[in-house]
């Protein structure tokens, strides 16, 4: 357990680092492709750091049991989590791409609507839903450390897009929201915004199929619709 806190402790801390305080000093002395090099070498080492740790993890019995209802409940946020993903690949602000900028003056649609940063939330949803039916001190470690890069990255998101983009940010995070269907809630923004496009819904969907089917071909549980089929 020890041994998994540390490498997830290096994996989280090195990313946020390296994203946010020490991006711009080591990029500007590097060069920006040196640097991508090395944050990417990082990000890897640790991440295959945290695997080994897993790995090596003992059988710790379940805190609960997931039963058929709970393992529905994980399913659909999974399914939810894969459509947030595949919705924040085309046309997000977010994201370090050259029509970032343009893309953040349009009108906030659905996986936008819902939250303007769909694939962290997807990442975390992701977390939790593996917490739901594997209830071990050594899930809800792992899930926590990549739920809260997820969601503290994505603060970070909103401060350096608002340093890089200025107003055109700004005007944009005024319009969406940070907290999934904060706006819908308060009455800010219609719900029949958030109606996912045919691109998130439906590769969300497959993704989700396939995701769901690799988890029980490559030994762990079956999951998603595998569960009841299989």
């Amino acid at each position: 357990m020890t041994l998994l806190i540390v490498t997830c402790i290096l994996f989280v801390g090195s990313h946020l680092l390296l994203s946010h305080p020490l991006r711009a000093p080591l990029a500007g002395r590097m060069g920006e492709r040196s640097f991508q090099i090395v944050y990417s070498i990082v990000a890897l080492a640790t991440f295959i750091l945290v695997v080994q740790a897993w790995r090596g993890m003992p059988p710790e019995p379940p805190l609960w049991a997931a039963g058929d209802a709970l393992w529905a409940i994980a399913s659909l946020v999974v399914l939810i989590a894969s459509i947030l993903f595949m919705g924040s690949l085309v046309g997000n602000p977010a994201l370090p791409a050259p029509g970032a900028a343009f893309a953040a003056q349009g009108a906030p649609r659905g996986v936008y609507a819902i939250t303007r940063h769909p694939m962290m939330w997807g990442f975390s949803l992701w977390a939790l839903a593996h917490a739901l039916v594997m209830p071990t001190p050594g899930q809800f470690v792992l899930s926590a450390a990549i739920a809260f890069l997820a969601l503290v990255g994505a603060a970070g998101q909103d401060v350096k897009k608002a340093r890089l983009m200025g107003d055109t940010w700004r005007h944009w995070a005024a319009r969406t929201s940070f907290v999934p269907f904060a706006r819908q809630i308060r009455g800010t923004t219609p719900w029949g915004d958030t109606i996912p496009r045919p691109h998130a819904l439906f590769g969300g969907i497959l993704v989700w199929i396939a995701a769901t089917w690799a988890h029980g071909a490559l030994g762990y549980m079956a999951a998603g619709i595998w569960r009841w089929i299989s």
